[in-house]
């Protein structure tokens, strides 16, 4: 599977809920609903469990929705925050805090269009 990079540097294919709708796996799905119901306080559903990654087309899940940083990525048409000329914002900063592997999944992306 070819690795995909959400605009804020967490790992799309890495995702669960990524994974069961990429391989229709009902019983995954059914798995993350679970966990994610317990983690976020929400009530998601296995039906809820369909995600596309984040810089697609297709479908998003959850937070995804209405993700500030995936908005604004997609209103400046970048491929992902790594190559946005204002990287680091502080939103995404903020994010990095609590998910610094994201931050260095980014900044390896950001030395790649310095070259």
């Amino acid at each position: 599977m070819v690795k995909i990079l959400a605009y804020c540097g967490l790992v799309c294919t890495d995702c669960d809920a990524y994974k069961a709708t990429q391989n229709n796996d009902d019983a995954l799905r059914q798995k993350v609903a679970e966990k994610w119901s317990k983690e976020y306080n929400h009530p998601f559903k296995a039906a809820d469990i369909n995600c596309d990654g984040c810089t697609g087309a297709g479908k998003i899940v959850g937070y995804c929705n209405v993700c500030p940083i995936r908005k604004c990525a997609r209103e400046k048409e970048v491929k992902n925050c790594g190559w946005c000329d204002e990287y680091p914002c502080s939103g995404l900063e903020e994010m990095h805090k609590a998910v610094p592997a994201a931050k260095k999944n980014l900044d390896a992306v950001r030395q790649k269009s310095k070259m």
